[in-house]
């Protein structure tokens, strides 16, 4: 199986995992970066996909309710646009990230963590369920 990065992008926060080739995602990191400075969100994502040599990027599509695209997916696919301008090897996959950080908020209580350190490991969380998400709809045949 392709090893692919899940991806959750905040405005000042980038959840990561990835799977690896038997299609396990693990957590990486939730990698912090100043309001506004995508530019080190995308330099740090490019360093790790050159590293981990995985240039399948998945990232959560925020929609709204109404299943439209506004704003904040606009900015995610700047995002990914911009960072396929920087490294052309990489591939991104967008997938629909509604109810994502409320299924992590309750994985991660679930799992003991306290309240108060949620913060700091929603969106990798997130990031995780996104990439299970996508990788469950490639082996059901609903993503190609």
């Amino acid at each position: 199986m392709e090893k692919y990065i899940g991806l959750d992008l905040g405005t000042t926060t980038l959840g990561i995992s990835f799977s690896d080739s038997l299609g396990i995602v693990h957590n990486k990191e939730n990698f912090s970066f100043e309001r506004g400075n995508y530019k080190k969100a995308r330099e740090h994502l490019i360093e790790l996909a050159e590293s981990l040599e995985i240039y399948n990027i998945v990232i959560g599509l925020p929609l709204q309710l109404d299943r439209i695209e506004g704003t904040r997916c606009k900015s995610v696919r700047r995002f990914a646009d911009d960072c396929s301008k920087m490294n052309p090897k990489l591939k991104f996959y967008f997938s629909d990230e509604s109810f994502t950080t409320i299924e992590a908020r309750e994985r991660l209580l679930a799992s003991g963590v306290k309240e108060k350190d949620i913060k700091s490991k929603i969106d990798m969380v997130s990031s995780f369920i996104i990439l299970e998400d996508f990788l469950r709809g490639i082996k059901n045949g609903n993503v190609k």
